[in-house]
Parts: C-alpha cells; structure tokens; sequence
C-alpha cells in the first residue's frame, strides 16, 4: 500500500519479482494496516461474509467467557486463596480490563480476523506475530478442550438428577483423575464443530440463546445460594495470606479468556470499527460483575475448605442449601448449555485465527480455504475441531488450565505493547476508540500481565517454554520461507519514520 503522504507512482507494466529477504529484516518484516484491512474477508476459494451485529459480537465475548472460571475452575481457585478468591477475581478482572482497552482500540483500527496477531503483525514484525499467533493457538485451541473436560462433570449431575444414570467414571473423567478416555469432552467439541459448519450468523444466534440460559442459570444460583449464607464463612477472609490472592488470580485468569473473541470476529463484523470496541468492553463488564457476584455468594454458602477437588461446586452448593436435588439439576442443566457455549464460541476464535494466518502463508493454505455456499473455512473448521476433541479426552484439566493462561497472557501483553507502538508509528490513523490516558493503562496491562504470569508455577513455564520452542522450530523450517512477505517482499512495510 502507499503512504498516504507520498505521490502515486508512475504506471508500471512488468511483473514484480520476488526477492528473498534474510537475516534480521526477514524477522522484523511487517505488514502495512492498510493491507490487513483490505484483504478482509478474503480466502482460499471464497469469502467470509460480514453478517454480525455487535450483540451479536457481544454475546460471542460472554458466551466464550462466561462459565469456565465459575462452573469449572472456581474449585481450583478458591483452595488458593479463601474466601479471598473474591478479591481475586477482582484483580484478573483488572488485567482484564486493561488489556480490553488495548484490544478494543486495535479492533476498532485494525478490524481483522487474526486478533493479537494481525496487531503484532503490523507493529513489531513477523516474528513477533507469529509467537503471538503460536500464543493465541494455545489460548484458543488448548482451552476448547480445558473447558471440554469439564463438560462432562456437569452432563453427569444433569443425567443423574434427571434419569438416575450416570457415565462410568472411566470415559467421563479426564486420564489422571480416574478416567481413561473423557467422552463428554470430546462429543461437546463434535457439537460445536457442527454448529460452526452451518455459518457465522447461525453459530451466532445459538451461541445468543445459550448466553441467555447460562446468565439466568447464574442469577438463579445467586438467589438460592444467597438463602444459606452464612457471614461467618468470611470471618477469616485471607487465610492464606496475600500472595495467594495472586496466585489465584492467575488461575483465574483463564475466566476471562474470551473478552478478545470478538475481535477475531472483525472480517464478520457489518460495522467493526464501530461494533468491535464496544462489544469487547461491554462483554468484559457484565462477566466481571456476575464472576464476582457469583463467588461472593458462593463462598458465603460453602466453607472454602469444601471446594477441593469440586469441579461441580455449585450445583453442590445449591443441593446442600435447599436439600432437594431439583436445584442442583436445574443448575448442572444451565452449566452444560454454558460450558458448550464456551466451547462454541472459542473454537470460532481459534479458526478464524489460523484463518489469517494461512493466508499470510505462516501456516498451510488449507486452513485459509473458504467453503463458497457457506462462507465459512469448512475444512479449517474440521480439523481443528478433530484434534481439539481429541486433546480434551487425554489430557488432565489443571495443566490445561495453567498452560492456557501464560499464553493467553503472553498475547496480550504483546497487544499492551501493540497500542503504543502504534500510536507513535502511525499517528495518522483513524481511530473509532482510544485507550484513556496516553500509553499509561497499556503500560499497567502488560505489567499485570507479567506479574500474573511470574505467579505461576515452574512446571507451567516449562511447559509453555517447550510450546514456544515447537513453534519458533516450525516457523524457521516453514513460515517463514512461505510467509508471504518472503514470496512477495514488496507487501512489506518500511519502517516508519519518527
């Protein structure tokens, strides 16, 4: 693309030729803004077709958000920090939110499907993008199937409060926790998989009607919970000191993973620079207020000592307040609705960003092809699904968990970095939503952002270390000799001036 200050060229006839680039230059090359919004929607055979409004790319954010911290890993969270886990999930909140304003500023200015990629793509480079982009397929992918495993503990309180049958423990438990094969897990994917086949706007409006049912599933335990609290469930508060609000605030961070699912919406967007900021921000306040409410509540009802090992805690909760079963099935039956939704909402987050990415060429082309009737990366969409399902029903949920949360606060620790460089290399650019008070609350986002990650455990950075050396393996052997910045180096752009 041209800047917008110089003159046209001149008419040139001849074909470009490609030259290859090497060394730092090929690391650091980026793809110009301008470039990244025109070829929206673009892919391998066909189109995606802008037909999202911004509710409904606001019940994508609640629906990939709302449900995983408060129906799965609430039982994790509060035997780290107490009743304290309130004040925890007020701090993930806050790097949230931090991180939102960065994400709704570059969505409302860089509307494409690749999220934190396409952002780190036109500011910091190709390598740089393509570990955001190795990140988010760790954020988005691995999480599917963290949230998948827990599917099953809530379908089995809902069919044992209804028919009194129950899976065996063997195919509805994850491997290490007394399962071998976790098959709830992987039918919930397979669910989702069909959903997402049948088009963007028919995912969307499913995805609205089960974000309804999960919220009134959430007020209703509110209002039954709030009838067995007891004020003294409280009266050590912090019993485990300070630094276990941290930590748990780490774990829970992977609750708010989904804020940014919107944004990967922005090819499928009718408005994105208008629908985008919004939607991102409004999401993240609503599932703030109802995680925190939520806990509150929860752990007025139950001594924290309880939720060990309770990946069901408030169906539990319910059944122990009212002493009927009726509320607890009533509850597990919203979770297993809430938990898909999940499942739904982030699995269209991860294709669309392999998406983009294919169609940079860091990835193969068939994650870019675009089925023509439905508008809608069809074969993308099946084998990241396939192995999503498959990843579910092996692999234990705390490491998951542990190891969806560095990603994902990786990725936005870059998107922090993304806003300001931006601002001080295109100062031009149009913006629909700016972050309050200069560099200053992205500065604070990518701090939180580290201080969460220096929280968690050695075995987790371990693992996160051997994820980041597959990827930058992969991209050195393949992406970055496909990139299409390589093939075609004309598409990159100069630095800009200061």
């Amino acid at each position: 693309m041209l800047d917008h200050g110089a003159a046209p060229p001149a008419e040139d006839t001849t074909v470009p030729t490609a030259r290859k680039t090497s060394g730092l230059s090929a690391l650091t090359r980026r793809k110009p803004v301008e470039d990244l919004v025109a070829e929206g929607g673009q892919g391998e055979g066909g189109s995606l077709r802008r037909s999202l409004s911004m509710w409904q790319l606001t019940m994508i954010s609640i629906g990939a958000t709302l449900g995983t911290g408060i129906f799965v890993v609430l039982g994790e969270a509060v035997p780290e920090a107490g009743p304290a886990v309130t004040l925890a999930f007020v701090f993930a909140g806050l790097t949230a939110l931090f991180s939102a304003l960065s994400y709704a500023e570059l969505a409302g200015t860089i509307p494409v499907a690749g999220s934190s990629y396409s952002y780190a793509y036109a500011t910091m480079g190709e390598l740089v993008a393509w570990v955001c982009g190795w990140c988010l397929m760790l954020e988005y992918g691995v999480s599917v199937a963290a949230v998948a495993v827990g599917w099953g503990d809530y379908l089995n309180e809902l069919l044992d409060g209804t028919i009194g049958v129950t899976l065996p423990e063997t195919l509805s438990a994850p491997p290490g926790d007394g399962g071998v094969f976790n098959l709830p897990a992987l039918i919930v994917v397979v669910l989702a998989m069909l959903f997402l086949l049948g088009g963007a706007r028919e995912s969307a409006r499913a995805n609205t009607i089960m974000v309804g049912v999960k919220i009134a599933a959430l007020v209703l335990f509110c209002a039954v919970g709030f009838m067995g609290f007891k004020s003294g469930n409280y009266s050590d508060f912090m019993p485990l000191g300070i630094g276990s609000v941290g930590a748990a605030g780490a774990i829970l961070f992977f609750s708010y993973i989904g804020f940014d699912a919107a944004s990967t919406a922005g090819e499928e967007a009718k408005d994105p620079k208008r629908d985008l900021p919004r939607a991102i921000m409004l999401s993240l306040v609503i599932v703030t207020a109802l995680y925190v409410l939520v806990a509150a509540v929860a752990v007025g009802a139950w001594d924290w000592k309880k939720f060990a090992g309770s990946e069901a805690s408030l169906a539990a909760i319910m059944n122990d307040v009212t002493g009927q079963s009726f509320w607890g099935t009533l509850l597990a039956a919203g979770a297993v609705i809430s938990i898909a939704s999940v499942v739904l909402t982030v699995l269209y987050g991860q294709t669309r960003i392999l998406f983009a990415m294919s169609r940079d060429g860091l990835v193969p082309k068939v994650f870019g092809k675009v089925d023509a009737r439905t508008g809608t990366p069809r074969v993308n969409t099946l084998i990241v699904s396939l192995l999503c399902g498959v990843l579910a029903a092996v692999v234990p949920l705390g490491e998951l968990v542990n190891a969806t949360s560095i990603g994902t606060l990786f990725a936005f620790a870059l998107v922090n970095i993304a806003v300001v460089v931006l601002r001080y290399t295109r100062k031009d650019m149009e913006r629909s939503f700016k972050v309050p008070f200069g560099p200053v609350f992205p500065v604070l986002g990518f701090l939180c952002c580290g201080y969460s990650m220096y929280s968690l455990d050695l075995i987790t950075w371990a693992y996160f270390g051997a994820w980041m050396a597959a990827g930058l393996v992969f991209y050195f052997l393949y992406g970055m000799r496909r990139s299409r910045l390589a093939t075609a180096p004309a598409l990159a752009e100069a630095p800009a001036e200061k």
